[in-house]
């Protein structure tokens, strides 16, 4: 089907570049299916404690800003198609070693404790359907399980992605099929999704609200990292992020909308892990809900597994750019995969869940992820000197500054320990660069000059 054609072009003359092989419908259902997953499965609560019926507000906060955020990823993936990440970017606007060395690790750690708010949601009420267990118990099994996975290779197809997200979105249209149905049988109640909590000033609900919300609608910045491998990015890739952040939205909202106009908001805030089980339990629907809770737990599973490749694979690349300890660079023999740097995003995992529940690791990840996007709308503003010689996407200058007031708003939502949390992670990061620029500089001592030099 035309979504899934490959097309055998390449980028460069004699086998230089990568196979443009993704074309607009495909490079859609990848950035969809990397935005579904954990969050909104396990996060619908939380939102419902801060900000009461009408999640979907704080829902439709997070999701402007994002598309603010997606603006200045689309003109920088469409400016510099061969640099992806944030962290080139911003070495690109700021010419700082240092500065873009702490963005590439604080995207890698929001990698990492998104993972690790999902190896504890996937150890929760999901899970409790068929086992009792430990929910650390099990988070430091999953974290080990997908580990293993991780070391003994994946080979990650867009055509898996393509299964993972129809099963994730499965469970998300059966919750909105159960929202009609209630809402036309009269067992709804509709105007519940319209009130908010009293126990907060109205705006300050919504903000909080929304900054919980937003990691659910985190992962739309990983697509710039197949920039090099979509047909002709100028033009798709923009149309495809907007495209993937309104579809997504506006099934996150009806979701949201549902599950206070099914469950009481105070019910739903006291599920951390399995908020949506008592959407599908309490709904006019008979469907089993072990078979939700599987689908649940594909989805948790999918997104924990995306970021822990993303997460090991950063590092490696940034020990063999020479900004790391070389030993995360080591690959295999017998696997090729980069061992040493899975060993210690797995051990860094470890020392997440031990420690956070999910509320406390999916907020680390969106106070990270934050501080990246305020770097990334600054580079734009910055990077508008440098001229290219191709067309590409240009955002209003002022959506930019729009994208940054409105996340120093929402990282003021955030508790304190939160930001102690990513900032301890932050300096493990710059403990490792430290390390590796001491080694190499004895190492340049100690190699002897040739004649002559």
């Amino acid at each position: 089907m035309d979504s899934t054609r490959v097309q055998e072009s390449r980028g460069e003359e004699g086998g230089g570049g990568l196979a443009r092989a993704i074309g607009p419908r495909l490079l859609l259902l990848f950035i969809i299916g990397d935005m579904l997953g954990t969050g909104i499965y396990v996060r619908v609560g939380a939102v419902a404690g801060e900000v009461g019926g009408a999640v979907w507000v704080s829902f439709l906060v997070a999701f402007i800003l994002a598309a603010l955020t997606a603006f200045a990823y689309a003109e920088l993936v469409t400016k510099y198609p061969g640099a992806a990440g944030a962290a080139l970017y911003a070495n690109r606007a700021f010419r700082s070693p240092l500065f873009s060395f702490i963005v590439a690790f604080a995207v890698i750690c929001s990698g990492l404790a998104s993972a690790g708010a999902a190896a504890r949601a996937f150890g929760g009420d999901y899970l409790q359907q068929f086992i009792s267990l430990p929910t650390l118990l099990v988070a430091m099994l999953f974290v080990l399980v997908l580990s293993l996975i991780n070391f003994i290779g994946i080979s990650e197809s867009f055509k898996t992605n393509l299964v993972l997200t129809l099963i994730e979105l499965s469970g998300l249209l059966l919750i909105i099929l159960i929202g009609a149905l209630a809402l036309f049988g009269g067992e709804a109640e509709p105007t519940r999704p319209f009130e908010f909590t009293s126990d907060a000033a109205l705006p300050l609900a919504v903000l909080t609200g929304a900054s919980v919300a937003f990691y659910a609608l985190i992962g739309f910045e990983d697509s710039v990292n197949v920039v090099e491998e979509t047909e002709n990015p100028t033009r798709t890739f923009p149309r495809a992020l907007f495209g993937g952040i309104a579809l997504t939205g506006v099934v996150y909202l009806l979701v949201a909308f549902t599950s206070t106009m099914i469950v009481d908001p105070g019910r739903l805030a006291g599920e951390e892990s399995a908020p949506l089980r008592l959407v599908l339990t309490e709904g006019p629907l008979a469907f089993p809900p072990q078979l939700f809770s599987i689908i649940a737990l594909v989805a948790i599973t999918n997104t924990a597994l995306a970021n822990l490749i993303m997460s090991s694979r950063v590092l490696y690349g940034m020990a063999r750019e020479g900004v790391m300890p070389g030993i995360f660079a080591t690959v295999h023999r017998g696997r090729h995969t980069p061992w040493i740097a899975i060993v210690f995003v797995a051990l860094i995992m470890l020392a997440l869940v031990s420690t956070g529940n999910v509320g406390e690791l999916a907020n680390t990840t969106v106070v990270l992820l934050l501080l990246v996007f305020i770097a990334v709308n600054a580079a734009v503003l910055i990077l508008r000197r440098d001229r290219v010689n191709h067309s590409h996407f240009t955002a209003p200058a002022v959506i930019p500054i729009l994208a940054i007031g409105t996340i120093i708003v929402l990282l003021a939502q955030q508790e304190v320990a939160i930001f102690l949390r990513a900032g301890i992670l932050l300096l493990v990061g710059l403990a490792l660069y430290v390390v590796n620029y001491l080694v190499k500089r004895g190492l340049d001592r100690e190699t002897p000059q040739q004649p002559g030099q």
